[in-house]
This record gives C-alpha cells, sequence and structure tokens, in this order.
C-alpha cells in the first residue's frame, strides 16, 4: 500500500503513472506507489490532466481538491489531496485514506 502522508495543507502519496495506455486503470503498487495507467499521453500536460481527473473520479472527491506537487514531467508524482478547511481536517484526512485503501481492495 502506498505511504500516506499528512501535509499541512492536505494528504500526499506517491503515483507512478504509464502515459498511452488502452484503458484508464489502477493496476496496484509499483515500489511504494499508486501504479495508474492512463489513456493520454505524456505531451502538454495531458496526462498530468487525465491523472488529476481520474483520481477525482475513483476517490469521489472534487478535482479541485488534488494537486500534483511533485514530478509533473515524470512518470513518478507526488500528489497532494488538499483539506477543505482546516476545522474539518481530521474527518477529512480519514475520509480522503479510506478511499484510497478502497482502491486495494
Amino acid at each position: 500500500m502506498p505511504l500516506i502522508q499528512k501535509n499541512p495543507r492536505g494528504m500526499t502519496f506517491k503515483v507512478f503513472i504509464q502515459p498511452r495506455s488502452s484503458k484508464n486503470m489502477i493496476t496496484g503498487i509499483h515500489g511504494d506507489a499508486l501504479k495508474i495507467k492512463l489513456t493520454a499521453p505524456p505531451v502538454d500536460g495531458a496526462a498530468n490532466k487525465m491523472c488529476i481527473k481520474y483520481l477525482a473520479k475513483c476517490l469521489n472527491i472534487p478535482k479541485s481538491a488534488i494537486e500534483i506537487i511533485s514530478g509533473l514531467t515524470s512518470r513518478s508524482k507526488v500528489i497532494l489531496f488538499k483539506y477543505d478547511n482546516l476545522q474539518n481536517r481530521e474527518s477529512q484526512c480519514k475520509k480522503i485514506k479510506s478511499s484510497i485503501e478502497s482502491l486495494f481492495s
């Protein structure tokens, strides 16, 4: 399972992207990262946009709550799930963590 870390702005974890796949899907673990196949090519940020859109759909959270904070031009990326507000930080943390864990069951 990917290592989920708390961040002052939200939670982070690593993903490994395989672009130009036949369909969008989560295929498992690659080292300490979640491996995701995407149909988008790695050109002009298309794979990054698709990654955000696909994770938002899988985790049922808004696209605006997801940000790639590292690895914009690499297959290995660090994803930030931003908290809506600081008052509900713990409940949001639990929700996001359980959503990520559900991807592996």
